[in-house]
């Protein structure tokens, strides 16, 4: 927050021009890591800035210390920090935390999730024509053409999508009932962990979708049934 709405600090690219980095990630991820590493020396770490460190416990912890870099850069209010814990089973623990309306989400494996320390849960099943359904575009320009066609499909159907650019926060926004669904594709661990676990224990499906990339779909069983054939392929 210190950084944010100013200079950007060692701004590279990643995958492609448009996909950036900048030290507030780099910064953020060193900072948790090294928390993790010294509380948990034993659990394995995955994060999208480098960091991948083998473990011995049968845990890892995988996160994403700046998700909407973007958005962050542009001084847009719609980033966040997301963590998860990954055992044996899944994802047994998932925190996103957005530092611009200080707020926390959490969720715990069978325990459910909430907001401030308040039990959420996703919005009541609607019918697909009066949903309002959050998506993520990728950054590589073919891809996003590809992308663009799903979204021409989904448009007509839905009341309308929204594409705020952070899928870890949209996944959060989902589990509160401030959105119907989520899809998108292309998207790597660290995007969705936390934020899939949150919809579970909020009530609500995630489903892997058919084809490549890897894609989910999230939200109430009925509309994530009534929006699945628009995304698979």
């Amino acid at each position: 927050m210190e950084r944010f709405g100013g200079p950007a600090r060692g701004l590279g690219s990643k995958s492609t021009l448009t996909d950036l980095v900048s030290d507030a990630d780099r910064d953020a991820e060193e900072l948790i890591r090294d928390l993790l590493a010294r509380e948990r020396p034993d659990d394995a770490l995955l994060a999208e800035e480098g960091t991948s460190e083998p473990g011995e416990s049968g845990r890892r912890w995988v996160f994403d210390p700046l998700d909407g870099t973007v958005s962050y850069l542009y001084g847009y209010p719609h980033w966040c920090v997301s963590v998860a814990l990954e055992d044996g089973d899944g994802v047994a623990a998932g925190v996103v935390y957005d530092p611009n309306r200080d707020e926390l989400f959490t969720a715990a494996r069978g325990a459910g999730a909430t907001l401030g320390g308040e039990a959420i849960a996703v919005r009541e099943a609607a019918p697909l024509d009066r949903t309002l359904v959050a998506t993520g575009f990728g950054y590589d320009a073919d891809w996003r053409a590809r992308q663009a066609e799903v979204a021409r499909r989904v448009l007509p159907a839905v009341r309308d999508i929204r594409r705020a650019g952070s899928a870890a926060l949209d996944l959060a926004w989902l589990a509160a009932g401030r959105l119907d669904a989520y899809y998108e594709r292309g998207l790597n661990p660290w995007d969705w962990a936390a934020g899939s676990l949150l919809v579970r224990e909020a009530g609500g499906i995630v489903e892997e979708l058919d084809g490549e990339p890897h894609g989910l779909v999230a939200g109430p069983g009925p509309v994530v049934e009534a929006l699945r054939p628009l995304l698979d392929g």
